[in-house]
Protein backbone atom coordinates (compact mmCIF):
# COMPACT_ATOMS: atom_id res chain seq x y z
CA UNK A 1 0.00 0.00 0.00
CA UNK A 2 0.75 3.52 -0.34
CA UNK A 3 -0.37 6.57 1.82
CA UNK A 4 -0.56 9.40 0.21
CA UNK A 5 -1.20 13.31 1.04
CA UNK A 6 -0.10 12.98 5.02
CA UNK A 7 -0.03 16.30 6.69
CA UNK A 8 2.47 15.05 8.94
CA UNK A 9 4.45 12.17 8.78
CA UNK A 10 6.51 11.92 12.40
CA UNK A 11 8.77 9.66 14.36
CA UNK A 12 11.41 9.81 11.47
CA UNK A 13 14.74 7.95 12.64
CA UNK A 14 17.87 7.01 10.76
CA UNK A 15 18.53 3.20 10.38
CA UNK A 16 21.01 2.37 12.93
CA UNK A 17 19.80 4.64 15.71
CA UNK A 18 18.28 2.04 18.54
CA UNK A 19 17.42 4.68 20.92
CA UNK A 20 17.38 8.48 21.76
CA UNK A 21 19.12 10.03 25.07
CA UNK A 22 19.52 13.02 26.51
CA UNK A 23 18.91 16.20 23.82
CA UNK A 24 18.36 13.65 21.24
CA UNK A 25 14.91 13.45 22.90
CA UNK A 26 13.55 16.37 22.04
CA UNK A 27 14.57 15.57 18.62
CA UNK A 28 12.31 13.77 15.56
CA UNK A 29 12.17 13.49 12.18
CA UNK A 30 9.26 15.35 10.49
CA UNK A 31 8.16 15.80 6.99
CA UNK A 32 5.11 17.87 5.99
CA UNK A 33 2.69 16.71 3.04
CA UNK A 34 4.21 13.46 2.53
CA UNK A 35 3.64 9.97 1.81
CA UNK A 36 4.68 6.43 2.75
CA UNK A 37 5.42 3.29 0.91
CA UNK A 38 4.81 -0.29 2.68
CA UNK A 39 5.29 -3.54 1.07
CA UNK A 40 5.07 -7.08 2.67
CA UNK A 41 4.35 -5.43 6.14
CA UNK A 42 7.70 -3.33 6.02
CA UNK A 43 7.90 0.20 5.18
CA UNK A 44 10.20 0.79 1.75
CA UNK A 45 10.00 4.54 1.52
CA UNK A 46 9.04 7.79 2.18
CA UNK A 47 8.81 11.57 1.06
CA UNK A 48 7.25 14.75 0.24
CA UNK A 49 4.50 14.92 -2.25
CA UNK A 50 5.61 17.23 -4.04
CA UNK A 51 8.51 14.81 -5.03
CA UNK A 52 6.14 12.56 -5.89
CA UNK A 53 8.73 9.98 -6.19
CA UNK A 54 10.69 7.71 -3.80
CA UNK A 55 13.38 5.00 -3.79
CA UNK A 56 11.99 1.31 -2.58
CA UNK A 57 14.90 -1.37 -3.65
CA UNK A 58 16.55 0.23 -6.26
CA UNK A 59 13.09 0.59 -8.25
CA UNK A 60 11.30 4.33 -8.92
CA UNK A 61 7.99 4.37 -6.73
CA UNK A 62 5.14 6.79 -7.68
CA UNK A 63 2.58 7.20 -4.99
CA UNK A 64 -0.57 5.30 -5.97
CA UNK A 65 0.75 4.05 -9.37
CA UNK A 66 0.90 -0.14 -8.67
CA UNK A 67 -0.55 -0.39 -5.49
CA UNK A 68 -3.46 0.05 -2.92
CA UNK A 69 -3.64 3.88 -2.39
CA UNK A 70 -4.87 5.61 1.12
CA UNK A 71 -5.81 8.75 1.03
CA UNK A 72 -4.79 10.61 4.44
CA UNK A 73 -6.48 13.40 3.35
CA UNK A 74 -3.85 15.72 5.80
CA UNK A 75 -4.22 13.60 8.55
CA UNK A 76 -0.47 12.75 10.47
CA UNK A 77 1.20 9.15 10.28
CA UNK A 78 3.22 8.18 13.36
CA UNK A 79 4.71 4.95 14.95
CA UNK A 80 2.81 2.60 16.51
CA UNK A 81 2.97 3.12 20.24
CA UNK A 82 5.31 0.24 22.11
CA UNK A 83 4.37 -1.12 25.11
CA UNK A 84 7.51 -1.92 27.18
CA UNK A 85 6.10 -3.03 30.41
CA UNK A 86 2.78 -5.00 30.94
CA UNK A 87 0.51 -7.57 32.99
CA UNK A 88 -2.10 -8.32 30.97
CA UNK A 89 -2.75 -11.86 31.40
CA UNK A 90 -4.51 -11.85 34.52
CA UNK A 91 -8.15 -13.39 35.73
CA UNK A 92 -11.28 -11.29 36.67
CA UNK A 93 -11.08 -8.11 38.57
CA UNK A 94 -9.56 -6.31 41.53
CA UNK A 95 -11.88 -3.64 41.47
CA UNK A 96 -13.01 -4.13 45.78
CA UNK A 97 -9.57 -3.11 46.30
CA UNK A 98 -10.32 0.32 44.45
CA UNK A 99 -12.86 0.70 47.11
CA UNK A 100 -9.63 0.20 49.51
CA UNK A 101 -7.59 2.73 48.11
CA UNK A 102 -10.50 5.33 47.64
CA UNK A 103 -10.55 4.84 51.70
CA UNK A 104 -7.16 5.74 52.17
CA UNK A 105 -4.97 2.25 51.99
CA UNK A 106 -2.03 2.00 50.91
CA UNK A 107 -0.40 -0.34 47.92
CA UNK A 108 1.86 -2.13 50.80
CA UNK A 109 -0.91 -2.15 53.36
CA UNK A 110 -3.16 -3.98 50.85
CA UNK A 111 -0.60 -6.35 50.06
CA UNK A 112 -0.19 -7.32 53.73
CA UNK A 113 -3.47 -8.03 54.21
CA UNK A 114 -2.88 -10.60 51.79
CA UNK A 115 -4.66 -8.44 48.97
CA UNK A 116 -2.81 -7.37 45.80
CA UNK A 117 -1.03 -10.00 43.78
CA UNK A 118 -1.73 -12.78 46.30
CA UNK A 119 -5.53 -11.83 45.07
CA UNK A 120 -4.59 -12.24 41.41
CA UNK A 121 -2.89 -15.77 41.84
CA UNK A 122 -5.67 -17.07 43.60
CA UNK A 123 -8.22 -15.90 40.86
CA UNK A 124 -5.57 -17.14 37.94
CA UNK A 125 -5.19 -20.44 39.74
CA UNK A 126 -9.12 -21.33 39.47
CA UNK A 127 -9.32 -19.93 35.51
CA UNK A 128 -8.54 -22.17 32.54
CA UNK A 129 -5.80 -21.46 30.15
CA UNK A 130 -8.39 -21.07 27.52
CA UNK A 131 -10.26 -18.90 29.58
CA UNK A 132 -7.27 -16.80 30.73
CA UNK A 133 -6.33 -16.76 27.35
CA UNK A 134 -10.17 -15.35 26.02
CA UNK A 135 -9.81 -12.57 29.04
CA UNK A 136 -6.00 -11.24 28.01
CA UNK A 137 -7.03 -11.53 24.13
CA UNK A 138 -9.65 -8.78 24.78
CA UNK A 139 -7.27 -6.38 26.68
CA UNK A 140 -4.84 -6.96 23.64
CA UNK A 141 -7.57 -6.19 21.06
CA UNK A 142 -8.53 -2.99 23.08
CA UNK A 143 -4.95 -1.54 22.88
CA UNK A 144 -3.94 -2.16 19.33
CA UNK A 145 -7.28 -0.49 18.70
CA UNK A 146 -5.56 2.50 20.77
CA UNK A 147 -2.58 2.32 18.65
CA UNK A 148 -0.67 0.01 20.22
CA UNK A 149 1.84 -2.46 18.20
CA UNK A 150 4.38 -4.13 20.19
CA UNK A 151 3.72 -5.38 23.79
CA UNK A 152 5.85 -6.89 26.51
CA UNK A 153 3.63 -9.05 28.40
CA UNK A 154 5.03 -10.78 32.19
CA UNK A 155 4.27 -13.50 34.10
CA UNK A 156 4.20 -13.30 37.74
CA UNK A 157 0.61 -13.79 38.69
CA UNK A 158 0.59 -17.87 39.07
CA UNK A 159 3.75 -17.81 42.20
CA UNK A 160 4.04 -21.51 41.92
CA UNK A 161 5.56 -23.44 38.89
CA UNK A 162 2.37 -24.87 37.26
CA UNK A 163 0.40 -21.62 37.06
CA UNK A 164 3.64 -19.53 36.08
CA UNK A 165 4.25 -21.65 33.20
CA UNK A 166 0.49 -21.36 32.16
CA UNK A 167 0.79 -17.68 32.06
CA UNK A 168 4.01 -18.16 29.81
CA UNK A 169 1.64 -20.39 27.53
CA UNK A 170 -1.02 -17.81 27.37
CA UNK A 171 1.70 -15.40 26.57
CA UNK A 172 3.02 -17.21 23.45
CA UNK A 173 -0.28 -18.26 21.95
CA UNK A 174 -1.30 -14.49 22.49
CA UNK A 175 2.39 -13.54 20.17
CA UNK A 176 0.88 -16.58 17.55
CA UNK A 177 -2.38 -14.85 17.59
CA UNK A 178 -2.26 -11.18 16.61
CA UNK A 179 -0.16 -8.83 14.60
CA UNK A 180 1.18 -7.03 17.27
CA UNK A 181 4.96 -7.97 18.23
CA UNK A 182 5.14 -9.74 21.38
CA UNK A 183 7.71 -10.34 23.90
CA UNK A 184 7.59 -12.70 27.16
CA UNK A 185 8.97 -12.21 30.55
CA UNK A 186 9.21 -14.52 33.56
CA UNK A 187 8.33 -12.42 36.40
CA UNK A 188 8.04 -15.20 39.09
CA UNK A 189 9.53 -13.36 41.81
CA UNK A 190 6.64 -11.03 41.56
CA UNK A 191 5.55 -11.62 44.97
CA UNK A 192 6.19 -15.06 47.38
CA UNK A 193 3.40 -17.63 46.53
CA UNK A 194 1.22 -18.68 49.22
CA UNK A 195 2.26 -21.52 51.47
CA UNK A 196 6.18 -20.68 50.55
CA UNK A 197 8.87 -19.40 53.03
CA UNK A 198 10.59 -16.50 51.55
CA UNK A 199 13.66 -18.27 50.61
CA UNK A 200 11.90 -21.49 49.91
CA UNK A 201 10.10 -19.34 47.29
CA UNK A 202 13.35 -17.69 46.08
CA UNK A 203 14.64 -21.55 45.20
CA UNK A 204 11.46 -22.02 43.67
CA UNK A 205 11.44 -19.29 41.33
CA UNK A 206 15.28 -20.66 40.45
CA UNK A 207 14.29 -24.10 40.19
CA UNK A 208 11.57 -23.09 37.71
CA UNK A 209 13.69 -21.17 35.62
CA UNK A 210 15.21 -23.55 32.83
CA UNK A 211 11.59 -24.70 32.21
CA UNK A 212 10.55 -20.67 31.56
CA UNK A 213 13.34 -20.28 29.46
CA UNK A 214 11.77 -22.09 27.04
CA UNK A 215 8.94 -19.90 26.42
CA UNK A 216 9.96 -16.48 27.70
CA UNK A 217 12.45 -13.93 26.25
CA UNK A 218 13.40 -12.30 30.13
CA UNK A 219 13.63 -12.42 33.42
CA UNK A 220 12.33 -9.72 35.73
CA UNK A 221 12.26 -9.62 39.85
CA UNK A 222 10.02 -6.99 42.12
CA UNK A 223 13.44 -5.82 43.79
CA UNK A 224 11.57 -3.44 46.33
CA UNK A 225 10.49 -2.96 49.96
CA UNK A 226 8.74 -5.92 51.15
CA UNK A 227 9.14 -7.67 47.96
CA UNK A 228 12.50 -9.08 47.03
CA UNK A 229 15.61 -7.77 48.44
CA UNK A 230 19.18 -7.00 45.91
CA UNK A 231 20.81 -10.46 47.02
CA UNK A 232 17.41 -12.22 46.27
CA UNK A 233 17.44 -10.43 42.76
CA UNK A 234 21.14 -11.31 42.39
CA UNK A 235 21.12 -14.93 42.78
CA UNK A 236 17.48 -15.17 40.58
CA UNK A 237 19.23 -13.23 37.99
CA UNK A 238 22.41 -15.00 37.48
CA UNK A 239 20.80 -17.96 36.81
CA UNK A 240 18.16 -16.49 34.31
CA UNK A 241 21.51 -15.56 32.44
CA UNK A 242 22.79 -19.04 32.98
CA UNK A 243 19.46 -20.31 31.15
CA UNK A 244 19.61 -17.18 28.55
CA UNK A 245 17.40 -15.09 30.07
CA UNK A 246 17.99 -11.03 29.65
CA UNK A 247 17.02 -9.19 32.77
CA UNK A 248 13.72 -6.56 32.84
CA UNK A 249 14.17 -4.91 36.84
CA UNK A 250 10.74 -3.90 39.03
CA UNK A 251 13.06 -0.94 41.24
CA UNK A 252 12.19 2.11 43.43
CA UNK A 253 8.07 1.88 43.07
CA UNK A 254 7.79 1.95 47.08
CA UNK A 255 11.23 2.46 48.24
CA UNK A 256 15.02 3.30 46.94
CA UNK A 257 15.62 -0.50 46.50
CA UNK A 258 19.01 -1.18 45.00
CA UNK A 259 17.27 -2.40 41.94
CA UNK A 260 18.67 -0.62 39.65
CA UNK A 261 22.05 -0.57 40.48
CA UNK A 262 22.00 -4.66 40.82
CA UNK A 263 20.40 -4.59 37.31
CA UNK A 264 22.97 -2.89 36.07
CA UNK A 265 25.47 -5.00 37.30
CA UNK A 266 23.38 -7.95 35.73
CA UNK A 267 23.63 -5.49 31.90
CA UNK A 268 19.75 -5.50 32.25
CA UNK A 269 17.69 -4.47 29.26
CA UNK A 270 15.58 -1.79 31.24
CA UNK A 271 14.86 -0.92 34.36
CA UNK A 272 11.15 -0.03 35.21
CA UNK A 273 8.94 2.27 37.73
CA UNK A 274 11.69 4.81 39.38
CA UNK A 275 9.38 6.62 41.06
CA UNK A 276 11.48 6.99 43.90
CA UNK A 277 15.03 7.40 42.90
CA UNK A 278 18.06 9.36 44.23
CA UNK A 279 21.18 10.99 41.79
CA UNK A 280 22.80 7.64 42.34
CA UNK A 281 20.66 5.52 39.92
CA UNK A 282 21.03 8.55 37.53
CA UNK A 283 25.43 7.89 38.10
CA UNK A 284 24.44 4.38 37.89
CA UNK A 285 22.48 4.76 34.73
CA UNK A 286 24.95 6.53 32.64
CA UNK A 287 26.99 4.66 30.10
CA UNK A 288 25.23 1.29 30.26
CA UNK A 289 22.82 -0.29 27.80
CA UNK A 290 20.01 -0.03 30.78
CA UNK A 291 17.23 2.01 29.68
CA UNK A 292 15.27 3.52 32.36
CA UNK A 293 11.68 3.12 32.08
CA UNK A 294 8.90 5.17 34.51
CA UNK A 295 5.21 4.17 34.36
CA UNK A 296 3.49 7.31 34.76
CA UNK A 297 -0.34 5.18 34.86
CA UNK A 298 1.24 3.84 38.26
CA UNK A 299 1.68 6.88 39.93
CA UNK A 300 -1.57 8.24 38.79
CA UNK A 301 -3.53 5.21 39.84
CA UNK A 302 -1.19 5.12 43.27
CA UNK A 303 -1.03 8.63 43.65
CA UNK A 304 2.57 8.15 44.46
CA UNK A 305 5.39 10.44 43.12
CA UNK A 306 5.95 10.66 39.12
CA UNK A 307 9.59 9.74 38.11
CA UNK A 308 11.74 12.19 37.46
CA UNK A 309 12.39 11.92 33.72
CA UNK A 310 13.61 15.13 32.89
CA UNK A 311 16.18 15.18 35.50
CA UNK A 312 17.14 11.68 33.79
CA UNK A 313 17.07 13.47 30.56
CA UNK A 314 18.85 16.54 31.44
CA UNK A 315 21.77 14.12 33.31
CA UNK A 316 22.08 12.78 29.40
CA UNK A 317 19.85 9.69 29.98
CA UNK A 318 17.15 8.13 27.26
CA UNK A 319 14.07 7.20 29.02
CA UNK A 320 10.79 4.88 28.19
CA UNK A 321 7.32 4.96 29.06
CA UNK A 322 4.90 2.04 29.54
CA UNK A 323 1.29 1.51 30.64
CA UNK A 324 2.05 -1.14 33.23
CA UNK A 325 -1.26 -2.48 32.27
CA UNK A 326 -2.31 -4.71 35.51
CA UNK A 327 -5.75 -5.11 37.72
CA UNK A 328 -3.97 -3.41 41.03
CA UNK A 329 -1.82 -0.33 39.67
CA UNK A 330 -2.39 0.81 36.62
CA UNK A 331 -5.69 -0.55 34.82
CA UNK A 332 -5.14 0.73 31.49
CA UNK A 333 -3.39 0.58 28.45
CA UNK A 334 -3.72 3.46 26.76
CA UNK A 335 -0.66 4.55 25.77
CA UNK A 336 -2.44 8.07 24.72
CA UNK A 337 -2.83 8.45 28.46
CA UNK A 338 0.89 7.70 29.48
CA UNK A 339 1.47 10.61 26.65
CA UNK A 340 -0.47 13.03 28.45
CA UNK A 341 0.56 12.37 31.69
CA UNK A 342 4.51 12.45 30.59
CA UNK A 343 3.81 16.04 29.57
CA UNK A 344 1.44 17.42 32.27
CA UNK A 345 2.54 15.66 35.20
CA UNK A 346 6.30 15.04 34.20
CA UNK A 347 7.03 18.10 31.83
CA UNK A 348 8.06 16.22 28.80
CA UNK A 349 7.58 17.68 25.23
CA UNK A 350 5.44 15.89 23.03
CA UNK A 351 8.26 14.93 21.33
CA UNK A 352 10.42 14.04 24.26
CA UNK A 353 7.05 11.99 25.08
CA UNK A 354 6.65 10.08 21.39
CA UNK A 355 10.28 9.18 21.60
CA UNK A 356 9.59 7.36 25.54
CA UNK A 357 6.98 5.67 24.05
CA UNK A 358 8.00 4.37 20.48
CA UNK A 359 11.80 3.78 19.80
CA UNK A 360 12.95 4.04 23.54
CA UNK A 361 10.25 2.11 24.67
CA UNK A 362 11.25 -0.76 21.98
CA UNK A 363 14.76 -0.66 22.89
CA UNK A 364 13.26 -1.34 26.65
CA UNK A 365 12.01 -4.93 24.99
CA UNK A 366 14.36 -5.11 22.26
CA UNK A 367 12.74 -4.60 19.26
CA UNK A 368 13.81 -1.25 17.99
CA UNK A 369 15.62 -2.48 15.28
CA UNK A 370 12.19 -3.57 13.70
CA UNK A 371 9.97 -1.24 15.16
CA UNK A 372 9.44 1.88 17.24
CA UNK A 373 9.82 4.45 14.27
CA UNK A 374 9.49 5.63 10.25
CA UNK A 375 12.53 4.07 9.29
CA UNK A 376 13.24 2.29 6.31
CA UNK A 377 12.97 -1.70 6.44
CA UNK A 378 11.37 -1.75 9.84
CA UNK A 379 7.79 -3.19 10.32
CA UNK A 380 5.28 -0.77 8.78
CA UNK A 381 2.96 -0.17 12.74
CA UNK A 382 1.89 3.14 12.05
CA UNK A 383 -1.04 5.38 12.70
CA UNK A 384 -2.64 7.39 10.76
CA UNK A 385 -5.13 10.12 12.65
CA UNK A 386 -7.76 12.08 11.33
CA UNK A 387 -6.93 15.29 9.38
CA UNK A 388 -5.80 18.49 11.47
CA UNK A 389 -4.25 16.22 13.98
CA UNK A 390 -0.65 17.23 15.09
CA UNK A 391 1.77 15.80 17.86
CA UNK A 392 0.87 17.77 20.38
CA UNK A 393 -2.40 18.02 20.37
CA UNK A 394 -2.57 13.98 21.06
CA UNK A 395 -1.82 14.32 24.24
CA UNK A 396 -3.05 17.86 24.97
CA UNK A 397 -7.00 16.83 24.06
CA UNK A 398 -6.48 13.49 25.14
CA UNK A 399 -9.69 12.44 25.22
CA UNK A 400 -10.51 13.32 21.87
CA UNK A 401 -10.67 10.47 19.08
CA UNK A 402 -8.00 10.97 16.67
CA UNK A 403 -7.51 7.49 15.12
CA UNK A 404 -8.36 6.80 12.05
CA UNK A 405 -6.34 3.64 11.13
CA UNK A 406 -4.11 1.40 12.71
CA UNK A 407 -1.65 -0.93 10.60
CA UNK A 408 0.49 -3.53 12.75
CA UNK A 409 3.15 -5.56 10.10
CA UNK A 410 1.16 -3.58 7.36
CA UNK A 411 -2.45 -4.77 8.02
CA UNK A 412 -4.86 -2.88 9.24
CA UNK A 413 -6.24 -3.82 12.85
CA UNK A 414 -8.49 -0.45 13.02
Amino acid sequence: MIITNIGELVGIVPEGVLRKQGAEMAETGVIKDAWLAVEDGRITGFGQMADQVGHDGGRIVIPGSDRESIDAQGGMVMPAFCDSHTHIVYAGSRDGEFLDKINGLSYEEIAARGGGILNSADLLHETSEDELYRQAMERVREMMAKGTGAIEIKSGYGLNPADELKMLRVIRRIRETVPALVKSTFLGAHAVGRGYTHESYVQAVIDMMPQAAELADFVDVFCDEGFFTVDDTDRILTVGAACGLRPKIHANELAVSGGVQVGVKHNALSVDHLERTTDAEINALRGTETIPTMLPGSSFFLGIPFGRAKEFINAGLGIALASDYNPGSSPSGDIRFVMALACIRMRLTPTQALNAVTLNSAYAMGVSNITGSITPGKRADLILTHPGWTLTKIPYTYQTPFIRQVFLNGQVVK
